[in-house]
């Protein structure tokens, strides 16, 4: 416990005698985690975008014309039940869609009550096989009597994961350029101290010091540095992405019918991996530092 205590006071120490290059190595790595928090929320809420709407992709929504008769209604029903690759098709009256869409809602569904008249049309929900099934429905719908609008989830699941996974690899990419430069800058940090500290590391080295006592210090430096900006990073992220939900949030719900991940349910894990990305960080940058410049 006596060298861990003096290990920490030289870290601290150090630090006091460098404000303004670790006070830098803060900002750069607290901007780093900043910028891959953004990403991190960002993907969070693309895949449960599309998550949300994946089980609707063996789903077609046959929208009908307001006013259609009740022939032209069951026509429809049969024309559809008919199409090879069907496996059922259920009617949907306009209250019945009504409800579904306050489901959605949740919390804001008090927003659907009290409406002068229902909005929303009657339709058809058509479970379908496989893909060719509702590529075949998709495209017979539109030509069908009494037919409205046709909405077929599959395209749009197909952008999104690919929106997705250009986060994703924007994210690693951007994560892998920045911890490198973030390596070389606390690396840069921790060689200044070195150099103010060379004689006294040489007097310690003659006296028998071994590498791991040489180190700690220098260590523990870098990962205070980490361990710092981890939070700092994660409460700007909390920050800004709380604003952005509170601004947009209720709108996107609306139009969308999802709603976004509320921050309490991510902060938690953006804090554990922005520790172990600033530690590691700290870590590696430190050893990098000492065993370059003093050979120890």
């Amino acid at each position: 416990m006596s060298r861990m205590g003096y290990n920490l006071k030289q870290s601290f120490s150090q630090m006091g005698r460098n404000k303004g290059m670790y006070f830098t190595s803060v900002l750069a790595i607290t901007a780093m985690m900043l910028i891959l928090g953004l990403f991190f929320v960002a993907f969070v809420n693309v895949n449960l975008f599309a998550s949300s709407i994946e089980k609707d992709y063996n789903v077609i929504q046959i929208y009908l014309k307001d006013g259609a008769k009740q022939e032209t209604v069951d026509e429809v029903g049969k024309s559809l039940k008919s199409i090879s690759g069907v496996e059922k098709v259920e009617f949907v009256t306009k209250d019945e869609a009504l409800q579904t869409l306050k489901d959605k809602w949740g919390d804001n569904g008090y927003l659907l009550e009290n409406l002068p008249e229902n909005p929303l049309p009657e339709s058809y929900t058509v479970y379908v096989k496989d893909k060719e099934a509702a590529n075949t429905v998709a495209t017979t719908a539109p030509d069908l009597k009494g037919v409205d609008d046709v909405v077929y989830y599959r395209d749009t699941i197909e952008k999104l994961a690919q929106a997705s996974h250009f986060i994703e690899m924007g994210s690693i990419i951007a994560m892998a350029f920045l911890i490198i430069v973030s390596i070389i800058i606390v690396a840069n940090t921790i060689k200044l101290t070195v150099f103010n500290r060379e004689k006294e590391i040489g007097i310690m080295k003659y006296l028998g010091a071994t590498n791991w006592f040489v180190r700690a210090p220098f260590i523990w430096s870098g990962v205070f540095v980490g361990v710092l900006s981890s939070f700092i990073a994660t409460g700007l992220t909390y920050l800004i992405y709380t604003k952005i939900v509170d601004i947009i949030g209720s709108d996107i719900t609306r139009i969308i019918s999802v709603s976004v991940v509320p921050a309490q349910d991510i902060i938690q894990t953006l804090l554990i991996m922005f520790l172990c990305i600033g530690i590691g960080i700290g870590v590696i940058g430190s050893s990098i530092s000492i065993r370059r410049f003093l050979n120890v």
